[in-house]
């Protein structure tokens, strides 16, 4: 296995390696997970009523519920942004969005499953009750081009980053616009709003 990464470490050369998220691995529906498929072939919660968003999905997209069911505010400055981003040659997609508390439970279930503890799932995936995602409060954005140059100019629409371990969530911080964003919490468990 080692020989396979110095190979590819190689064939890369000076390139960046960007990896999936530890939640993009999650929020896809994949025939691997154990949830029950519903009528429509979607997986039971996670499928894109419960939030879950199909490859591609822009934050223009009002049919899917994953963008539809976010704060409007949040969304008016996602498509602000969106728009900035464009005229940079920069497309800005929704790899999640709102979620149910079904779905984000099950997001939970799975981190679990596969960081071998709650605790340690805790850094990427809130519960059903504490997620701003559930709220519509909370957006992953992809792909890994867009992140730096949200990070960059996000704040001119009130969008900041919130977790340090999560470069792709990006929540509404209306102050933002005035001052900057404010100090990132390292990751999910030391944001008072999981504690509830």
């Amino acid at each position: 296995m080692l020989v396979a990464i110095v190979a590819l470490v190689a064939a890369l050369g000076s390139k960046t390696l960007v990896l999936p998220s530890p939640l993009t691995v999650f929020s896809r529906a994949s025939a691997a997970s154990p949830v029950d498929r519903s009528p429509d072939g979607q997986r039971g919660a996670l499928g894109e009523a419960g939030g879950a968003v199909p490859d591609g999905t822009t934050v223009f997209d009002d049919g899917v519920p994953g963008v539809a069911n976010l704060d409007p505010a949040l969304l008016r400055a996602l498509r602000r942004a969106a728009t900035d981003a464009a005229a940079d040659g920069v497309e800005l997609v929704v790899n999640s969005g709102w979620r149910s508390p079904a779905y984000e439970d099950e997001l939970r279930r799975e981190a679990i499953a596969r960081y071998g503890s709650a605790a340690k799932a805790a850094r990427w995936v809130a519960t059903g009750t504490t997620s701003p995602h559930v709220s519509g409060d909370a957006v992953d954005i992809g792909p890994a081009d867009a992140t730096p140059w949200l990070s960059a100019h996000g704040a001119a629409c009130g969008l900041c980053q919130i977790y340090g371990n999560e470069p792709w969530h990006y929540e509404l911080r209306p102050e933002a616009i005035a001052h900057g964003c404010p100090s990132l919490y390292s990751d999910p468990t030391q944001d008072p709003r999981m504690r509830r």
